[in-house]
């Protein structure tokens, strides 16, 4: 069981957009949930409901803050929050990329024209940093490739390993602390009656 003194992050990835079903990379361009999307922040409301949160975080990107208001919140904008910059790989798929650049991956290869591994890190560090300056229980809503970034911070990881946290649209994870060490204490959970 967590010290109920220790810091908590609540992560909650946005719900399902068009780009996000058809597994293209969105970055800064602002989709609105699909209706499936707004079935899976909705749902979130008994995940969430009964949690009491010392503050709540969402990116800017309309996204987000539709899953942070359907889940019944009025988040703080944090621009840190915001998703990898995917550049010239904005709107277009993993596979897509692969046809020109062998075994792509976000976590392992350039984004032309978008942002480092590293600018990633540097920014949510500073979502990390201020979530445990602060303490108490924090929650975010955010995007997939970001709030992994995040999930590797936490817990003490370079960026990179990112990769090892899948994460699905319209879920909830927690992490936490075990005796003052970070740790994953739920990952990935929804309601799957959503879909």
């Amino acid at each position: 069981m967590a010290d109920s003194a220790a810091s908590e992050l609540w992560l909650v990835r946005h719900g399902e957009t068009a780009w996000s079903r058809l597994w293209r990379h969105t970055s800064v361009t602002d989709l609105e949930l699909t209706e499936t999307g707004r079935r899976q922040a909705a749902a979130l409301r008994p995940l969430l409901g009964g949690v009491p949160f010392d503050r709540v975080w969402s990116s800017p990107r309309l996204r987000a803050r539709q899953t942070a208001e359907l889940a019944g919140f009025a988040p703080q904008v944090d621009e840190d929050l915001v998703e990898w910059d995917y550049g010239r790989y904005e709107g277009i798929t993993t596979v897509e990329i692969r046809r020109t650049v062998p075994e792509w991956t976000v976590w392992t290869h350039p984004v032309p024209d978008g942002e480092s591994a590293a600018q990633v890190g540097e920014r949510i560090d500073r979502v990390v940093g201020r979530a445990r300056e602060l303490g108490g229980r924090t929650l975010v809503f955010g995007h997939g490739h970001a709030l992994r970034v995040l999930a590797a911070r936490w817990v003490g990881l370079p960026v990179r390993e990112g990769r090892i946290f899948h994460l699905d649209t319209g879920t909830c994870s927690v992490l936490g602390e075990d005796r003052g060490s970070p740790v994953v204490l739920r990952w990935n959970v929804r309601d799957r009656s959503a879909d």
